[in-house]
């Protein structure tokens, strides 16, 4: 992924109104971040632990989700798959649901995924991050192919948000 700024960042939301993308936190060290390690830029508001945020760049252009995730529970004690990558994780995925986009979004309906909590599925595909023993079940595709599952997926989660 190509680097983003904060400017990028916030023009790029599909799902808040513009003075809602200028007022949340954006990561202030984001010339620090693993770039060309990332499929998409995912950070949570350390104000706010249930709000979330990702930025991908898809079609050349990048996009920007606000998310709200689920509040702890004892169901995530039990071990859950995400859906963008495909890592378990005990107690380390979470529901992030997304407004959708336009009219739909501003009559209440949104989307949901199970996504890693930490939302560095990128680093997991990798292998750059370990979410413990049995996280990445045995695969015979290749890195680039797996890499590809994870972008697809994540394009299908915004085409929902979006369309």
């Amino acid at each position: 992924m190509k680097p983003l700024t904060e400017q990028e960042i916030r023009a790029a939301f599909v799902n808040c109104t513009k003075g809602e993308a200028k007022r949340l936190a954006v990561p202030r060290d984001l010339a620090d971040r693993p770039w060309e390690d990332l499929d998409y830029f995912g950070w949570r508001d350390p104000q706010a632990p249930d709000r979330a945020y990702l930025a991908v760049e898809l079609d050349g252009r990048p996009k920007a989700l606000a998310l709200r995730s689920s509040t702890s529970g004892s169901w995530q004690a039990r071990r859950s798959m995400c859906t963008m990558c495909l890592t378990t994780h005990s107690g380390g995925v979470s529901l992030m649901v997304a407004r959708k986009a336009g009219r739909a979004g501003q009559q209440g309906n949104s989307v949901g995924a199970y996504i890693c909590s930490d939302l560095a599925c990128s680093l997991y595909v990798r292998g750059k991050r370990d979410a413990g023993v049995g996280a990445r079940l045995p695969e015979t595709i290749t890195l680039e192919e797996k890499i590809g599952r994870t972008v697809a997926n994540l394009a299908a989660f915004v085409a929902k948000v979006t369309g």
